[in-house]
């Protein structure tokens, strides 16, 4: 199977400029459950969706797009990041453009290891309805709860269209650089404001619950008052200007038989993102 049906020539690890891995791990989640279903979902979009980008008038699958086997880890959360952080740093340092698909917000623990430890002075972008700063839950450190507190610690964390989060959460949170999903509705220039708190090297993280409920239903907690297509879009486009984004995550999706959209906006987001760093 090739990432989007494109040709075999395009699928090739040695002749491909990205990577994309796959993580099915859905062992931590508290409420709807599914996202270990997200990788196939997407995929099955993404076979059903147009390959030429008219906005970037690009055919970027022709960088080559490597779809890599699965992260299978299931044992514990803890190993499950641990295979991601073995598995995303074998490939960027075959100077691959590596990128991942969830599963779980915990996965992006093991994305972070690797992003860090590869590139000097980087910026982790957190696009999510939740702070995800706890220090453990459910006993875990590796809880999807706790996706972006080591981040907050070892890198530079920018939280964008956070809406939701707990007290305990609070001593964690650093307000400079968090920007609210209620103060971006009131604030124009909150794009310029973010990005001027962006170092060199840019990995981006995605929660797909970061969009409004009512275009990303499909997300094991769907929270309202989110952002939608555009200003996610635009904020990137921006980002991937201006700085080195040097590689990304997309997390969460909990797929929905019944409603494919969803599904649909996750393979467009992937698609899309890509189509901007490689014609930047």
């Amino acid at each position: 199977m090739n990432y989007a049906g494109i040709p075999d020539e395009y699928a090739q690890l040695e002749s491909s400029e990205i990577v994309l891995i796959p993580v099915p791990y859905d062992g931590t989640s508290t409420w709807v459950k599914g996202s270990e279903k997200g990788p196939v979902a997407f995929l099955e979009a993404s076979e059903n969706m147009e390959i030429y980008d008219i906005e970037t008038d690009s055919e970027v699958y022709k960088k080559g797009v490597f779809l890599a086997d699965p992260v299978s880890e299931k044992v514990s959360p803890e190993t499950m990041v641990d295979a991601v952080h073995k598995t995303a740093s074998e490939y960027i340092k075959m100077g691959k453009f590596v990128t991942l698909f969830g599963g779980e917000h915990s996965v992006s623990i093991g994305s972070i290891r690797a992003f860090r430890e590869n590139f000097d002075n980087l910026t982790v972008l957190q696009f999510d309805a939740h702070a995800d700063l706890r220090p453990e839950y459910d006993g875990s450190k590796c809880n999807h709860a706790c996706a972006v507190h080591e981040a907050q610690q070892t890198t530079n964390l920018i939280q964008v269209g956070i809406r939701s989060m707990d007290t305990v959460e609070k001593p964690f949170l650093k307000k400079e650089n968090c920007f609210f999903a209620h103060e971006i509705m009131a604030n124009e220039n909150w794009m310029n404001e973010a990005l001027s708190k962006i170092t060199e090297n840019v990995f981006i993280t995605i929660d797909l619950d970061v969009f409004d409920s009512s275009i990303m239903p499909s997300t094991g907690t769907p929270e309202p008052g989110g952002l939608n297509w555009y200003h996610i879009i635009d904020f990137i486009k921006l980002v991937i200007k201006n700085k080195n984004v040097v590689g990304f995550d997309i997390m969460e999706l909990c797929p929905n038989k019944a409603n494919k959209a969803p599904d649909f906006l996750a393979a467009k987001l992937y698609y899309k993102i890509l189509s901007h760093v490689f014609t930047k």
